[in-house]
């Protein structure tokens, strides 16, 4: 039995998992905390982390700090992602998180993120149909990796809820002009990554992450956020349209009242919910034209799961 601890910090988010994992790869989980830190506030348009996003991450990193040095993990990685890849001042973030967690950030590349979200999305779903296309949709980049048992193929786009946010969705609610300049975002993203992954060969597409797992519990209309209801649910894509159409008819103050919303996501859920809606749909249309059938699958087994799985492999 090997004790990890995972860190993933996005732009949006900041992540802990300790769990046990055994020689068989079955991960027991010990604490799964997140927090929503916003460490890309601002990155789109200034390329450099602010001084109040390093200050909110570096206090979750103390917060968490208290819960490793409690569990005694055996292993531990810090893994940052999208946010971290563009900026000027990285050098002051790896600092301020070694100096708190005693391990330095390893800033990895969207291939290395494609692949951790790949193992992670199908230990955690087994019994999709394969190919698999699992989609990571973050903060400041969405993955897209295409496998059968491990990844495949996999590309990374430069469209997350966070950077769409502040580019786009400058009104609350926003307009109908702004949802469809992101939308047209996300059709140039995916033009660009269909040349490097053959979408149209999947026949489960699973969606991880935040944004994904919000957009579901909207979908099933929960009384609050529920895990075990979330992972694992099949959604259509009629379900995934409809659901950002209505959560971009509310006002921020209005989605942050709704029961499964964590308040920190209230006002990036709505580029974060079209930028999935119009991925399942271009997915689906690319899936039919190959002659086959698309079911979609949402699962809370995500890039965490598989820093850690990978952490217990070695």
């Amino acid at each position: 039995m090997t004790r990890t601890a995972a860190f993933d910090c996005g732009t949006n988010s900041l992540r802990l998992l300790i769990a046990d994992i055994d020689s068989s790869g079955a991960l027991t989980e010990v604490v799964r905390e997140m927090r929503i830190v916003r460490l890309g506030q601002g990155v789109d348009e200034t390329g450099e982390f602010a001084p109040e996003a390093l200050e909110r991450t570096f206090a979750v990193c103390e917060e968490f700090a208290e819960l490793v040095a409690e569990h005694a993990p055996d292993r531990q990685r810090f893994v940052a992602t999208s946010a971290s890849r563009d900026v000027s001042n990285r050098d002051a973030f790896a600092a301020g998180v070694q100096q708190r967690l005693g391990i330095a950030p390893e800033v990895i590349d969207g291939a290395e993120e494609a692949a951790l979200s790949f193992l992670g999305a199908t230990a955690g779903i087994p019994d999709a149909a394969t190919p698999r296309l699992v989609m990571d949709l973050g903060g400041g980049s969405t993955e897209l990796v295409l496998g059968e048992s491990t990844a495949g193929t996999g590309y990374s786009m430069n469209i997350g809820c966070v950077r769409l946010f502040e580019r786009h969705l400058a009104s609350d609610p926003p307009t109908a002009e702004q949802i469809a300049a992101l939308r047209a975002d996300v059709d140039d993203a995916f033009t660009e990554a269909a040349q490097h992954v053959d979408v149209s060969a999947a026949r489960t597409l699973v969606g991880v992450a935040g944004t994904i797992t919000t957009v579901a519990a909207a979908a099933l209309d929960l009384d609050r956020y529920d895990r075990a209801a979330i992972h694992g649910t099949r959604l259509t894509r009629a379900q995934v349209l409809d659901t950002a159409d209505r959560l971009s008819a509310m006002t921020s103050d209005e989605r942050r009242a709704l029961p499964y919303m964590h308040p920190g996501r209230a006002d990036v859920i709505v580029a974060g919910s079209h930028i999935y809606a119009r991925l399942v749909e271009l997915v689906d249309d690319a899936v039919s034209r190959a002659g086959g059938t698309l079911e979609v699958r949402v699962s809370e087994s995500d890039i965490l799961d598989g820093i850690a799985l990978g952490l217990a492999q070695g």
